[in-house]
């Protein structure tokens, strides 16, 4: 049979098998990785809120009247 690989994971700079985690340490572990999912996502949220506001500044701007010079 093949040797199955113990799951690790590296938590600043050291190296820790999962197995060797409490329930807890792993619990906060998930916790750690859904939080880092969701700050993605709100990452991405923003990219996409940051690109329609140039775009609906830009759309205020072709709108606005010519400013004459005097």
């Amino acid at each position: 049979m093949a040797q199955e690989k113990a799951q690790t994971v590296t938590i600043d700079g050291q190296e820790y098998n999962m197995a060797d985690l409490s329930e807890n340490a792993r619990a906060q572990l998930v916790n750690l990785r859904v939080t880092d999912q969701e700050i993605q996502r709100l990452n991405q949220q923003l990219a996409i809120a940051q690109t329609a506001r140039t775009a609906y500044a830009n759309a205020l701007k072709a709108e606005l009247p010519e400013k004459q010079t005097h």
